[in-house]
């Protein structure tokens, strides 16, 4: 699993002209999936996400998580992020996870975020043409990959 995590003043998706997600102040996260994912990755990027310390204190130091400021979350599936550039100048999607595989794990990351948030969690629509609007806070953007845990 590949996540690219921006801290975000507000963010949302829209579907059809139609605003299907909407957050203010906290992590909007595109989420690459590979089949190669499991439910310890689920797990691993779920905790590490609400846990990162990427939200600044009373000092202005990247000192607070996720569950610090009770912040929200929106979470957009996005099988690009797994693009091989390698060869040719059209990337290739082999490495990303079909939908029925995909769209399984990306259900149960979005719930895994939900119990370790203690809240609920927005969302993309897996497959649709979306259009994601943010306003980026720093800016901060992380990509973490459950499968290179650096």
């Amino acid at each position: 699993m590949r996540a690219v995590i921006q801290r975000v003043t507000e963010a949302s998706v829209t579907v059809a002209g139609e605003v299907v997600s909407q957050i203010e102040n906290g992590l909007l996260i595109l989420l690459g999936i590979e089949d190669s994912d499991t439910q310890q990755d689920i797990e691993w990027l779920s905790r590490k996400t609400v846990h990162l310390r990427i939200f600044n204190d009373a000092d202005g130091i990247m000192n607070k998580s996720l569950l610090d400021i009770g912040g929200n979350v929106i979470v957009v599936s996005q099988f690009t992020l797994h693009a091989s550039t390698k060869k040719g100048n059209r990337p290739s999607y082999i490495k990303a996870a079909k939908p029925d595989t995909a769209v399984p794990l990306y259900e149960a990351f979005k719930r895994q975020l939900e119990t370790d948030l203690g809240r609920k969690v927005g969302a993309g629509i897996f497959g649709a043409d979306m259009k994601v609007a943010l306003l980026n806070d720093g800016p901060v953007t992380i990509i973490v990959d459950t499968k290179n845990k650096e």
